[in-house]
């Protein structure tokens, strides 16, 4: 499409977010919520919602989804009601789905993210409700029936419901990765989008820039990856834009999106459906969430990235770059605060982080928690290098390895046993410099007549002839004085 056609439009975008927490039991029930059993095998009656079965709701459930509203600058409600929601679906088992509608748990809220031009941006959110998920349907290659698994019929859920304050595509990438970074600080959800604990619709309109009135929305589904979702709306306000600018109307329509084409298709008119219609659910009570339980609920959460973010940035004085890596994951972020724990070197702690601890964990595809060091380990190998008792190349490429495969020494054992602890010997150093110097008459000529590029095959050769055991700062002072002199 014509950028000049393109820049005439705004596009407003809405997210809802549904975010499968991290329960042992389900929502209403005490089945299992383990992933990846048989196909139904964690069910009751309570689940199936045979008659005379009444649910109870899961305190667990309640203060997880307190949990994000304080996380996301919501209110919280104090006095809930829980609803029916009622539709026929071949995956709802009881035929409704228990859920909040007049009465959602935390409302008003926001996300602040940062757009691509580097500006602050607060994105509104309506609503966090509390709910139960649907089961499964499956479609095998080859058969035309459809199989379904309850399973995960009455796993909690919340969604999360944004307010229309994205604007593009890459708004809302950011807008996601600040929900999952939350959930998953907050240890309620694991946000997996591919194992569908953490889920996408999106509500998409464009409007002419200037224009006062929304475009009518298209809610588009089954999106499974961050950037799925970005594909999706670059591609739905593209085709809603052509259609306007050929002079038709956007039908009101619920659409699917297709990974392999990267386009969506129509699902279902929302003109030709009626309303869902909600029910008082009159087996469970009004849930009242009391100031105290909120206070409480509060004292129990972990430090949030924005905290942490603006700590690293602030306390530590590290880069914009650097803190955003380390807040990146819960996992690592308080493995490097722990770290610095142990020492001052903040930005030295940070470079091993994002250096060589990430360059292992990638490469053998491996969690933190996995690690086998310890932070005053890693603490200890900074202090080597700082105090010059080795440089950071033996320190990373010689001792660093060498403590993985014998995690019980500590960094100072390990160069002893590598033999690598630099020599502050400046004249047994000086002897091998000038030896150096003097075997290169042509290069120190060269040097002196102005290329000083020479001054790092000379501190080469230095370094050979100590076998890395020299300091790098008193070689690099002396050879210089050596060579200004030869």
């Amino acid at each position: 499409m014509e950028s000049a056609i393109r820049d005439k439009y705004q596009a407003v975008i809405g997210l809802e977010v549904h975010a499968q927490l991290l329960t042992e039991s389900k929502a209403y029930s005490s089945d299992s919520t383990e992933y990846g059993t048989m196909p139904n095998t964690n069910l009751s009656v309570i689940t199936l919602g045979h008659p005379g079965t009444l649910p109870r709701i899961n305190k667990k459930v309640v203060e997880m989804a307190v949990k994000m509203g304080l996380a996301t600058n919501c209110q919280i409600t104090e006095n809930n009601v829980y609803a029916r929601k009622n539709y026929f679906y071949p995956d709802l088992p009881k035929g409704y789905q228990i859920t909040q509608d007049k009465t959602p748990i935390c409302t008003k809220g926001y996300v602040e993210i940062k757009t691509g031009n580097g500006e602050e941006k607060r994105i509104g959110i309506t609503r966090i409700h509390m709910e139960e998920d649907a089961g499964k349907s499956m479609h095998l290659a080859g058969e035309t029936e459809t199989l379904v698994d309850f399973n995960r019929a009455g796993v909690a859920l919340i969604e999360i419901v944004s307010e229309p304050d994205i604007r593009d595509s890459e708004e809302a990438y950011a807008y996601l990765t600040q929900i999952k970074k939350l959930v998953q600080y907050l240890d309620i959800c694991d946000g997996n989008m591919e194992e569908g604990s953490l889920r996408c619709d999106a509500n998409i309109s464009v409007m002419l820039k200037g224009a006062t009135k929304f475009g009518t929305k298209v809610e588009v589904k089954n999106m499974n990856s961050f950037r799925n979702v970005q594909r999706a709306i670059e591609h739905e306000i593209e085709r809603q834009i052509e259609i306007l600018e050929n002079g038709g109307e956007i039908d009101s329509q619920t659409r699917n999106f297709d990974a392999n084409t990267g386009s969506t298709t129509a699902m279902r008119s929302k003109e030709t459906l009626n309303d869902y219609r909600y029910f008082p659910e009159p087996d469970l009570p009004p849930l009242k969430v009391s100031q105290e339980w909120i206070a409480r609920i509060k004292e129990e959460m972990p430090h949030l990235p924005q905290y942490l973010h603006k700590k690293f940035t602030e306390e530590y004085e590290l880069p914009e770059y650097d803190a955003q890596v380390l807040t990146d994951s819960k996992e690592i972020a308080l493995f490097f605060e722990e770290i610095c724990e142990h020492t001052n070197k903040y930005k030295a702690a940070s470079n091993w982080m994002m250096g060589p601890i990430k360059s292992y964990l990638n490469e053998l595809t491996l969690h933190i928690d996995d690690f086998p060091l310890t932070p005053n380990q890693i603490a200890g190998l900074i202090e080597l290098v700082e105090k010059g008792k080795v440089n950071y190349n033996a320190a990373s490429k010689q001792i660093f390895p060498h403590l993985l495969e014998y995690p019980g020494k500590n960094p100072m054992e390990a160069a002893e046993d590598l033999n690598l602890l630099q020599s502050t010997d400046t004249n047994a150093l000086q002897e091998i410099i000038s030896a150096v110097v003097a075997s290169n008459p042509a290069k120190v000529a060269e040097y002196k007549a102005g290329k000083q590029s020479l001054l790092g095959m000379f501190m080469g050769d230095v370094m050979k002839k100590t076998q890395g055991k020299a300091d790098p700062k008193i070689a690099n002072e002396l050879l210089r004085k050596t060579l200004e002199n030869a």
